[in-house]
């Protein structure tokens, strides 16, 4: 009994083991597979969000290389519009040299007919001497003959008489040809010359803009206004103060005025003032750095201006110094006249009329670039712009013409060379051209009465009047007190009387003007 019911126990508690195990079993199978299956969706997941994110990479490339693809399309534009523009304008100054080359082969034609003509006259004027000659040798023999028979004298008596009637003849005749070519030589000579600079006129075209001492800046707004001025006025001292350059605010509309005699200083202050607005940050920190930073960039401008005038002219071995000189110019003028765009005036027209005389253009060219290097140079640097350009010259080791044309051309040294005659003439061209300078109007005004003056201050003058700008006076005349011939004479003296008295540009043209009216009453 006892054995069975361990038994029985036995049993039990082998039963409630084993199913404890198949239950265990069952449980670790079940959530196993839980865990596989959740393993798998995730797996899934995560192949699907790799490969969304794989698709966004390919879309986001393909815009890359579709957006480097544009940028490098517009830069192949640009740069083909680019190329395009300067073939353009290479091709167009090609047509202008071979317009000109036309022109000048035209111009040296006409040259050669004239010439020839010239020759067949000059042919024609020693026919006549030479039938002339015939002539007198014909009379000599005759009155040899005459002489002898009414004089009773020896050959050798007769000859000596009429060689010395003939030596005398032979003199005033000889003396009246002489003049005659003097006269005719002047003529063509100065045809010629007014030739040669009105065709160098013509062909250097330039354009005159009268500078003045202010700058005008824009604003964005009336605000701006305010932040220039700063809180008491801070900002606009110190502006001033590192510039050198006045800023005037007034009633304007957004607008302010920078005033200054120094073109440099106030094209500086214009930049420096122009970056504080773009900017926004305006206090004395920043104009300071503005302003310096302006001065830097000037600099580079000026050497830019240098060296673009030298590769207009064709103009090359300059000493660096003497291109930042040139740049200088640019901001510098006289009576109103940019002088680096006189300078380079003055070195066309004096290479033009050199290569019309068969002189070095080039040579020329550089000369008259040049001549006014001396105003480059601060005012307080002591000497006249001549001396301080001469200096410079042999500094750098300029030609001995470029110095001389330098010292020469406003006559202050004599000339060595051509080449300073023409850089003379192109500077009193340059200078006298209609808009290229000018004086202050009381000035003017002085100068045409006094004009006036000189021409009425003659016997027989009416009254004289001052036209073009005072460079033509046309004088008035009593016609029964001057004569033709007296009022070409009358012409003349005016002319040598303002020449002596006067100081103007260029030239003055005196008409005297001579009428008569004889006026009757048919009754």
């Amino acid at each position: 009994m006892n054995n069975i019911s361990l038994l029985v126990i036995a049993g039990t508690f082998l039963l409630g083991a084993v199913s404890t195990l198949v239950i265990g079993w069952y449980v670790s199978i079940l959530f196993g597979t839980n865990k596989i299956v959740k393993a798998k969706n995730k797996a899934n997941e995560i192949l699907e969000n790799a490969e969304k994110e794989s698709k966004n990479l390919k879309r986001e490339k393909e815009l890359e290389i579709k957006d480097e693809w544009i940028k490098l399309k517009q830069q192949l534009e640009r740069e083909t519009k680019i190329k395009r523009l300067e073939t353009e304008r290479i091709e167009k100054n090609l047509s202008l040299k071979e317009s000109n080359i036309d022109r000048k082969a035209d111009f040296l034609s006409k040259k050669e007919r004239e010439i020839s003509a010239y020759e067949n006259d000059l042919k024609e004027r020693d026919k006549h001497l030479t039938e002339r000659r015939k002539r007198l040798d014909q009379l000599v023999e005759e009155q040899n003959i005459q002489l002898e028979k009414i004089a009773q004298l020896t050959s050798e008596e007769a000859k000596r008489i009429l060689m010395n009637n003939l030596l005398e003849k032979a003199k005033l005749e000889a003396a009246k040809t002489v003049k005659e070519v003097k006269e005719e030589a002047k003529i063509t000579a100065k045809r010629e010359a007014q030739k040669v600079i009105l065709s160098a006129i013509q062909r250097s075209a330039a354009d005159h803009s009268a500078e003045t001492t202010v700058s005008v800046v824009t604003l964005p707004n009336e605000e701006m206004k305010g932040r220039i001025i700063g809180r008491e006025g801070r900002n606009i001292r110190s502006f001033e103060l590192a510039s050198g350059i006045q800023i005037v605010i007034d009633d304007t509309p957004e607008a302010v005025v920078l005033s200054g005699f120094d073109p440099l200083r106030r094209e500086i202050a214009k930049m420096a003032l122009e970056k504080l607005i773009a900017d926004g940050r305006i206090h004395p920190g920043r104009i300071e750095e503005a302003v310096e930073k302006a001065k830097t960039e000037m600099e580079e401008i000026i050497v830019e201006a240098g060296e673009q005038a030298l590769m207009e002219l064709g103009i090359n071995k300059v000493h660096s110094e003497l291109i930042k000189l040139l740049g200088k110019l640019k901001y510098r003028t006289s009576y109103g006249q940019n002088v680096l765009k006189h300078s380079i005036e003055v070195a066309q027209l004096a290479g033009l009329m050199a290569a019309e005389l068969d002189l070095d253009a080039t040579l020329a060219k550089r000369a008259g670039l040049l001549h006014d290097i001396g105003k480059a140079i601060d005012k307080y640097t002591q000497g006249t712009h001549v001396q301080i350009g001469i200096e410079l010259a042999k500094k750098y080791n300029e030609h001995p013409v470029v110095i001389n044309a330098i010292a020469s051309h406003h006559e202050d040294e004599p000339v060595i060379s051509p080449i300073s005659v023409l850089v003379q003439a192109a500077d009193s061209i340059s200078g006298s051209r209609p808009g290229a300078r000018r004086e202050t109007l009381e000035s003017y005004i002085k100068r045409l009465v006094r004009l006036e003056e000189v021409a009425t201050s003659f016997e027989g003058v009416v009254n004289s009047y001052a036209i073009q700008a005072g460079r033509e006076i046309r004088v008035m005349v009593e016609p029964s007190e001057i004569d033709d011939i007296k009022a070409f004479k009358l012409a003349q003296d005016i002319a040598e009387k303002i020449e002596a008295d006067m100081e103007y540009p260029g030239q003055i043209k005196v008409t005297v003007i001579r009428e008569l009216r004889a006026i009757d009453y048919a009754k």
